[in-house]
C-alpha cells in the first residue's frame, strides 16, 4: 500500500521543471494574446478610447476654438496632439482596474497553479493594452483628418510623436497597476486614477497657451510631465520646438518606469 502511493505521488514531484532561458518573455506573449482575445470578444471595453477622443475633440473645437483661437481650424491644429496625449492616459487606466477585477474574480488563482513566471500574467495584460493605445490615435487622426486637421511636419515625426506618447504611456499604466494592486475595488482604483489625472491632463497647456495662465499654475504647467509631452507632441506633429519636450517626456517616462514598474510588480506578487 506504501509503495503504491508513494509511486502514485512521484509523478507529482517530477512535474517541477527549472525555468527555461527567456521562459517569462514566452509566457508574457501568450497572456498578451490572452489579453487582446479578451479585449476582441467584449469590444465595449475600447469605447473610451474611441468615443472619448471623438467627443473631446468635438466639444472642445466647436465650443471653445472660435472663442480662443478665432479660428477652428487653427484651435484644431493646437488642440488634437494634445488630446491624443490626454486619451492615451485616460486609456492606460484601464489596465490597473483590469487586473484588480481579474484578481478579484479569481483569474489570478488558476495562474498561479500553471508553470507559468508569476510576472507574466502582469507584464501581458500591460503589454496587451497597448493596442488600446494604438486605436485611439487611430481613431483621433481620422476624427481629425475628418475635421480638416493636417500634419504640419512629416509622417516620420508623425510616428516618432505616436511612439513616444505610447512609451510615456506605457510607463504612466505601471502608476494604475500599482493603484490596482493596492485598492480592492475595481470602481475605487478607476474613481482613483482620474482624480489623479485630471490635474495633470487638464493642468497643462492642452486648451490654452500657458502665457494666458495665473503665475502659480504657469509654474505647474513647467513641472508637469504630461505638458512636456503635449509640447513634444506638437512639435513633432504641427511644428515647434522639440529637443527639449522630447527629452523631458523621455526622462519623465523612464523615470516613471523606473520607479513605478518594481512598486507594482511587488505589489501584485503580495496579491496574486
Amino acid at each position: 500500500m506504501t509503495m503504491t502511493m508513494q509511486r502514485a505521488q512521484s509523478p507529482v514531484a517530477v512535474e517541477a521543471k527549472p525555468a527555461r532561458p527567456l521562459g517569462l518573455l514566452r509566457h508574457s506573449l501568450a497572456l498578451t494574446r490572452r489579453s487582446l482575445i479578451k479585449t476582441l470578444h467584449t469590444p465595449e471595453q475600447l469605447l473610451d478610447v474611441t468615443l472619448q477622443p471623438v467627443i473631446f475633440v468635438l466639444v472642445f473645437v466647436y465650443l471653445l476654438g472660435g472663442a480662443i483661437s478665432g479660428s477652428r481650424h487653427e484651435y484644431l491644429q493646437y488642440l488634437l496632439p494634445a488630446i491624443m496625449v490626454q486619451t492615451v492616459l485616460f486609456g492606460s487606466v484601464a489596465t490597473g482596474v483590469s487586473l484588480n477585477t481579474d484578481v478579484k474574480k479569481g483569474v489570478f488563482d488558476r495562474f498561479r497553479s500553471l508553470p507559468i513566471g508569476r510576472s507574466a500574467p502582469l507584464i501581458g495584460s500591460v503589454v496587451g493594452d497597448i493596442v488600446r493605445f494604438v486605436v485611439c490615435i487611430a481613431v483621433l487622426f481620422s476624427i481629425g483628418y475628418a475635421m480638416g486637421f493636417r500634419i504640419g511636419t512629416s509622417p516620420v515625426a508623425t510616428l516618432a510623436a505616436c511612439l513616444v506618447v505610447i512609451f510615456f504611456a506605457f510607463a504612466m499604466s505601471w502608476v494604475f497597476v500599482l493603484v490596482g494592486m493596492v485598492l480592492r475595488e475595481p470602481g475605487a482604483v478607476q474613481g482613483v486614477s482620474f482624480v489623479a489625472l485630471f490635474p495633470l491632463t487638464f493642468g497643462t497647456n492642452m486648451l490654452v497657451d500657458a502665457s494666458t495662465l495665473p503665475g502659480w499654475l504657469q509654474a505647474w504647467v513647467k513641472v508637469n510631465p504630461v505638458a512636456g509631452a503635449m509640447d513634444m507632441a506638437r512639435g513633432l506633429i504641427v511644428g515647434g520646438p522639440v529637443a527639449g519636450p522630447l527629452t523631458k517626456t523621455l526622462l519623465w517616462a523612464v523615470g516613471i518606469l523606473v520607479v513605478f514598474a518594481p512598486l507594482a510588480v511587488r505589489a501584485y506578487r503580495r496579491r496574486a
